[in-house]
């Protein structure tokens, strides 16, 4: 299979190969409930914030247009906060939206318009089968874990076309801002997560198309010292930990002053993944 960039979205190919690429995002949308961060926040609504001000849509939106054209009547599995779904739905067609969080719920709620909302994961959902032209599942847990039984359960509900969009960068995929720091403080696998989804797979069932586009998660929060405090709490380090201090600074000389407070960015980059029902 041959990988094409957003700046080659025009020699988009389809092949029966394979080429593994190099997925994040945490805490991805989708995922269910999530307790508050200490500083108060859900860490989805901060994930949710921070693809708001980042360029996620407007760098893989073109290429899942150029994987599926039509996209018809569009059902959004694990929609989040709905950015990418509201991009790509086509006026005029059902657009459907499976969610468990209530505050991701709260969200496409508020959207107009408002997609059609199922309150649930995916397992739960008890969708007909075939009633969507294209079946979207966008930085959701279940394509890392349960690559091919939710694949098998995303091809009974499309009529057309299924498109994943998974992390494919070297790199953390769990708390949104542990890509700012090296992988010793944050302690996760780095493997890219596209990486696991497709050996999670069998030749039979690998996609149709395997495109990649880089993009920058960004986070403008208001104090840093706050935020550093939170981070380091997620990540378990005591309230004496040496590194605590060090993290502030870290995080202080990556952050650039912004209008409503400081900006900070995470490198990131996005598998699309697309089957058509008849591969």
């Amino acid at each position: 299979m041959t990988p094409f960039s957003a700046a080659g979205a025009n020699r988009l190919n389809e092949s029966q190969g394979f080429e593994s690429q190099g997925f994040d995002h945490g805490p991805p949308p989708g995922s269910g409930g999530a307790s508050p961060e200490p500083d108060g926040v859900d860490p989805l609504e901060r994930y949710a914030a921070g693809i708001d001000t980042s360029d996620y849509v407007a760098r893989v939106a073109p290429l899942i247009r150029a994987a599926v054209p039509n996209l018809g009547d569009l059902l959004d599995i694990g929609a989040g906060g709905g950015q990418l779904g509201a991009h790509l739905r086509v006026p005029g067609r059902a657009w459907s939206v499976v969610e468990p969080a209530p505050v991701m719920q709260s969200r496409l709620q508020a959207l107009d318009p408002a997609p059609r909302l199922v309150r649930g994961g995916w397992k739960e959902a008890g969708l007909p089968a075939a009633c969507a032209d294209t079946v979207l599942a966008a930085n959701m847990p279940a394509p890392l874990t349960e690559p091919a039984a939710f694949l098998a359960r995303c091809r009974t509900w499309a009529r057309r076309s299924v498109v994943w969009v998974v992390p494919a960068q070297h790199g953390p995929r769990g708390i949104c801002l542990a890509g700012c720091l090296p992988q010793a403080w944050h302690g996760e696998d780095e493997t890219p997560g596209v990486d696991i989804v497709l050996r999670g797979l069998s030749a039979a069932e690998r996609p149709a198309i395997v495109a990649e586009a880089a993009w920058t998660f960004t986070a403008v929060v208001a104090d840093v010292a706050r935020t550093a405090r939170s981070l380091a709490d997620r990540l378990g380090w005591p309230p004496d930990d040496p590194r605590r201090p060090e993290l502030r600074d870290h995080l202080a000389a990556r952050a650039v002053p912004v209008a409503d407070g400081h900006r900070l960015s995470v490198a990131r980059t996005s598998a699309v993944l697309v089957w058509r029902t008849h591969s």
